[in-house]
């Protein structure tokens, strides 16, 4: 069946590239892992990419045959892929497949989000496209409690839980939230923004002295938490209901908060440790193949995407966030609006730090995950010893990484071989 498959594919290929060079098909293709739903597709043909001069077939993919196809094209050194669009880990591993796009001006990119497109290169392999991520929330109840001094923005993990502790003595209780029950997202606060902002790693110093202290300081922070937390899943509820005014979640969990009581609340960037803010971005780029037909057209279409507009236009049919500076329209719906404007302050913050969702996983990924939850509920959950939890935990995760045969990723140094975990 493989092989009937295989032979079925490289026919299609071409086909489509005797049409294409017959000049029956004058639109580039856009060959895409995002925007799959049929309304988002079609805000993409009709929204999006309208106004590109001559046309875009924008082609919505799941990650198999997109890969498949992309890598058929490669092997027959010629092609009818123009711009790819992916995740940041689906362009992982197809350095060589891609073009060099350093000559397109994407100055107006923040700088932490574009360095991830080198993958580890010299070259500009992805321009990144657009994001998603994690943001802080806070009831404006909860400013009058802010140390003295402190910015909102730009809160250090000290001051984060001085200022949850002083709203706690002085309204008599925790009034922070965390998402820590089962539907939670609380292992990707671990990976992506408290112990990347200690270490500057995900991986490789997760037993180190640095990860022990930034446990230390969550088990702090734990005493100032809404003892519910366990049982919480998204936090806009709690949030509306005024159960706790400070919480950290997904933009998507904390939308219908901000939606329904737009003039309650304000969205900020998470705290920094000493290694930096770091932040988790899910970060969508474009890329160029080097087999694409019209090389020129296809680095005219990725220059397209980084304008103002087209980012704009991009929120709107995707609800995935701009990766340049913008200035929102009023009829964005308040969600949009408060959670842009944290990501922004997040992304261009000087000490930014992307911490990437786990790449070359495959189907550990979730066992990748369970170790950091696990992690979390004996350390903070049954408060056991920190350095004895992390070695051992260490050596859970170690096993997983080098199952997988998975590289680091950022913020963890490239490796030749299995992410190592000192």
């Amino acid at each position: 069946m493989s092989g009937n498959r295989n032979r079925s594919l490289g026919a299609a290929l071409a086909a489509v590239t005797t049409i294409y060079s017959a000049g029956v098909l004058a639109e580039p293709l856009f060959w895409s892992t995002q925007a799959n739903p049929i309304e988002e597709t079609q805000a993409m043909r009709e929204q999006v990419l309208s106004g590109f001069e001559g046309g875009v077939d924008y082609q919505s993919s799941e990650l198999g045959p997109w890969l498949t196809r992309l890598q058929a094209e490669a092997g027959a050194g010629s092609g009818t892929i123009a711009v790819l669009g992916g995740l940041h880990g689906h362009f992982s591993g197809l350095e060589d497949n891609l073009a060099d796009l350093g000559d397109i001006d994407s100055s107006a990119v923040k700088s932490a989000l574009l360095e991830l497109g080198t993958l580890g290169t010299a070259e500009q392999k992805y321009i990144p496209w657009m994001q998603a991520t994690y943001i802080m929330a806070a009831n404006k109840k909860a400013l009058e409690f802010l140390p003295d001094g402190a910015e909102l923005n730009a809160l250090t993990y000290d001051q984060f839980v001085d200022w949850m502790k002083a709203m706690a003595e002085a309204t008599g209780g925790p009034k922070f939230g965390f998402p820590a029950g089962p539907k939670g997202l609380k292992h990707r606060f671990f990976q992506g923004y408290l112990i990347p902002s200690y270490t500057g790693s995900m991986v490789t110093k997760f037993r180190s002295e640095e990860a022990a202290a930034a446990w230390e300081k969550f088990r702090e922070l734990w005493q100032f938490t809404s003892p519910a937390s366990p049982n919480y899943s998204f936090m806009q509820e709690q949030l509306v209901s005024e159960e706790v005014w400070v919480a950290w979640d997904h933009t998507a969990r904390l939308a219908d908060a901000f939606n329904e009581r737009p003039d309650d609340f304000v969205a900020f960037a998470p705290p920094a440790g000493p290694a930096g803010r770091a932040f988790m971005p899910v970060v969508a780029g474009v890329a160029v193949p080097t087999t694409a037909p019209d090389m020129d057209a296809s680095k005219a279409l990725v220059a397209y995407m980084l304008k103002p507009e087209t980012q704009i236009a991009t929120l709107r049919a995707t609800n995935f966030f701009p990766v340049v500076d913008v200035a929102l329209p009023d009829d964005m719906p308040a969600s949009v609006r408060l959670s842009g404007e944290a990501i922004a302050a997040a992304t261009a913050a000087s000490d930014a730090m992307p911490a990437l969702l786990p790449v070359g996983l495959g189907d550990l990924g979730g066992q990748f995950n369970q170790v950091y939850i696990d992690t979390f509920e004996r350390i903070i959950l049954a408060g056991q010893d920190i350095p004895a939890v992390l070695d051992q935990q260490g050596d859970a995760l170690a096993a997983i990484v080098e199952q997988a045969a998975a590289p680091c990723w950022a913020p963890d140094e490239p490796s030749d071989g299995p992410c190592p975990v000192d």
